[in-house]
């Protein structure tokens, strides 16, 4: 089953971080600027000790003058209300809370990485004793647990985490193994995800695919039903997640002809997931781990799957085809800012603040929170609180003429107005 974007064939279950099915993305990687706050180009990681400090020190002037500067104004209207400049301003801006705090690091790994162990003791031992149920309900703070934990991973593929790149990568590869998810493979798709977002030329990298309407309409009925398998609730948020993180990541796809790096990154979390497995079923057997660790690995894979759904799917995202499109307006336009409550705020590590994560990806998870403080007039900007964006599920075509996501009963309805003075003429 597979759904077709820009004329190429896409598997149906390859969304979030996608298959990068083809050569292009190390173009992509090359070429495409990213918002790391410092304008550096998409895929080069590593930073000199002394040009980071001159970048550091240069972007903490910048955000000083810029404080005071009275004619930054968000627009908090379409999200195509505020004029680039401004938005590259804000990257200057936001330089200044990229540094990482060590020992807030460690804790945040600490606080993350020992309770879930906790409670993954928990869990096998109430299913051990008989109490199956309990098990399954420790699985619910256990999975936010194991959210976070990829969340760090996260902030360690952007060299957030930590000021040294050897050590972000290395914890990185770490957590990759707990979270199903080659870390070195997903850093680099995933910096590809960033380069392009809302970008309709550069789809199918990285991101959910997403039709325009004028393509969902020249489709056949198969061809429209394939899309609407791919969009439903129960394929992109239930069989999706347990498809992605248990099977996809399993190899390189996309990257397979791209060097023996990605098979390397692959292949070696393969075996280190293997060699745990068997150790843990040796030890419990192989239906408590089964029935404790899939429960878990499960709810926070389709955890993963909505926030990263929420993040870029919905009304009033922004897309534009290449020519017009800008990184910065993609950054702060084309993110959410997805204002959850506190404890899902913290479980989640933030990453709902995602529209300055975006225009700044090198700012600490930690830290997000303190540019909302500091900059009130960002808060409003992609606004969405959790009730409403259950809303977001339906929003599946993007529409260029109202330059904004529609539901298949909106075209429905436009086609059936369009259709019917045709029928009833005589």
């Amino acid at each position: 089953m597979v759904s077709e974007s820009r004329g190429r064939s896409v598997g149906t279950l390859d969304f979030l971080f996608g298959r990068n099915r083809h050569k292009e993305s190390d173009d992509i990687a090359s070429q495409q600027p990213t918002n790391d706050c410092g304008g550096a180009e998409s895929g080069t990681r590593a930073r000199k000790g002394a040009s980071r400090a001159s970048c550091e020190a240069e972007n903490s002037a910048h955000s000083a003058r810029d404080r005071q500067a009275p004619d930054i104004i968000l627009s908090i209207k379409h999200n195509s209300g505020l004029a680039t400049p401004d938005t590259r301003r804000w990257t200057r801006i936001l330089g200044s809370y990229r540094t990482p705090n060590h020992v807030r690091s460690v804790a945040e790994l600490v606080i993350t990485a020992l309770p879930l162990a906790m409670l993954w003791t928990a869990a096998w031992f109430t299913f051990s004793v008989g109490y199956a149920w309990a098990s399954l309900l420790i699985a619910i703070p256990a999975a936010g647990f194991l959210l976070r934990l990829f969340m760090i991973q996260h902030d360690c593929g952007h060299g957030t985490f930590f000021a040294d790149r050897l050590a972000n990568d290395w914890v990185g590869r770490v957590i990759g193994v707990l979270t199903l998810t080659p870390y070195d493979w997903w850093r680099r798709t995933h910096a590809i995800h960033h380069a392009t977002t809302g970008n309709l030329d550069r789809r199918g990298i990285g991101d959910i695919d997403t039709l325009t309407v004028r393509e969902y309409q020249a489709r056949s009925w198969w061809g429209r039903l394939k899309y609407r398998l791919y969009r439903h609730p129960l394929v992109m948020f239930v069989v999706g997640p347990a498809y992605l993180f248990l099977l996809q990541h399993r190899l390189p796809v996309g990257l397979m002809r791209d060097g023996w790096q990605p098979w390397a990154s692959t292949m070696a979390t393969n075996l280190a997931i293997a060699l745990i497995a068997a150790a843990l079923t040796w030890f419990i057997g192989i239906k408590a781990f089964l029935l404790v660790h899939l429960p878990i690995m499960l709810l926070a894979a389709t955890t993963g799957v909505w926030l990263f759904y929420v993040q870029h799917q919905f009304e009033q995202t922004t897309w534009e085809r290449d020519e017009r499109w800008n990184l910065h307006q993609a950054a702060l336009y084309g993110s959410s800012h997805y204002d959850l409550p506190v404890l899902l705020r913290w479980f989640t590590a933030n990453i709902g603040i995602h529209h300055v994560h975006h225009l700044c990806s090198r700012i600490p998870f930690y830290e997000l929170p303190r540019v909302l403080r500091d900059y009130p007039e960002l808060r409003e900007v992609s606004h969405i609180t959790l009730l409403p964006s259950f809303r977001c599920v339906r929003l599946v075509l993007w529409d260029e003429a109202q330059r904004r996501l529609v539901s298949f009963r909106e075209i429905r309805v436009r086609e059936f107005q369009e259709t019917a003075p045709k029928l009833a003429a005589p």
